[in-house]
């Protein structure tokens, strides 16, 4: 697959606001519950697409024109299930940033990157010998990143590395459905799934008030409008053009933006021992998504 610079460019700006969105995420933990926080950014995020899609609609000549019944399906159950992977997966991250810093969280998540091509096992995508070693590079970074010297990772850690596996089971159901329906629409449904599935549990455990809401509306807006409403659609529409293996590479930079996110707006800075894990995890994150032999091969031959 031949891939044009300007998905490639959608994907980094992609990273480069969810780097960001570290930052927002950690300043709305002050004011608001982690339930609360991604109910309100997911039904914004939702909120945001729906003129876009009516928009997109009249400016393609689409628009009142009613989708087959295969793609109705895809679309439903693509959004659904992407909206419910991105709540649980976005609410241990949530819960993640309150006892980790902006750039740790950032590169902890970023293990998804090696988690995909790991996870392909279940797909009939068995991982070769390069796979693993950046497995074993990203164990020996998260050494460095986290461990404490107690017997298990901490609290934080263990959230953002669940919060991980999920985000790359989340790229997988992309990859799957996005060429099989509209990825705006697609990721309309995902946020207002998301919103709905945070919500409710926000209102019965958490139940924010509106004044704290709107003590938080610079964080909530910036997670809501750009990361949520403007990210991951970028994300959904760019994977229908770029390999699921260079998509992933370019995300990745998403941990380098949270460190320099963390370091310029909040002051967070990692010690040396930390910088080294995370040296070491992302040298795994380009290890992983490296081409194979194979790759090179069909490549050359114009496979």
């Amino acid at each position: 697959m031949k891939t044009s610079p300007k998905y490639l460019a959608l994907l980094a700006l992609t990273a480069l606001i969810w780097g960001g969105a570290f930052v927002a995420q950690s300043v709305g933990n002050d004011y608001l519950g982690p339930l609360a926080f991604n109910a309100a950014r997911s039904l914004i995020g939702g909120a945001v697409l729906l003129p876009l899609i009516t928009l997109l609609g009249r400016l393609s000549g689409n628009a009142g024109r009613r989708p087959v019944q295969g793609e109705r399906k895809n679309l439903w159950a693509g959004g659904i299930l992407c909206g419910l992977i991105l709540a649980v997966a976005s609410t241990l991250q949530q819960w993640g940033l309150q006892y980790a810093s902006v750039g740790k969280a950032g590169f902890i998540t970023a293990m998804y990157i090696v988690l995909v091509p790991v996870l392909g096992i279940f797909v009939k995508r068995s991982p070769g010998a390069r796979v693993w070693a950046a497995v074993a590079l990203a164990v020996g970074g998260l050494y460095l990143l986290c461990w404490t010297g107690g017997a298990a990772l901490g609290k934080g850690d263990a959230l953002l590395l669940g919060c991980s596996g999920l985000f790359s089971l989340h790229i997988l159901v992309i990859d799957h459905f996005s060429p099989l329906a509209d990825g705006v629409k697609l990721s309309c449904i995902q946020f207002f799934t998301a919103g709905i599935a945070c919500g409710v549990p926000a209102l019965l455990f958490e139940r924010p008030a509106w004044s704290q809401l709107a003590a938080a509306w610079a964080p909530v807006l910036y997670a809501g409008i750009l990361s949520c409403g403007v990210a991951y659609t970028l994300q959904v529409v760019a994977q229908k053009h770029v390999e699921p293996t260079l998509a992933s590479l370019v995300l990745s930079l998403e941990s380098v933006f949270s460190v320099l996110a963390g370091w310029l707006v909040l002051g967070q800075a990692l010690s040396a021992r930390e910088l080294a894990g995370c040296g070491l995890m992302f040298c795994a994150i380009v290890l992983a998504q490296l081409p194979g032999r194979k790759d090179r091969t069909k490549a050359v031959q114009g496979g």
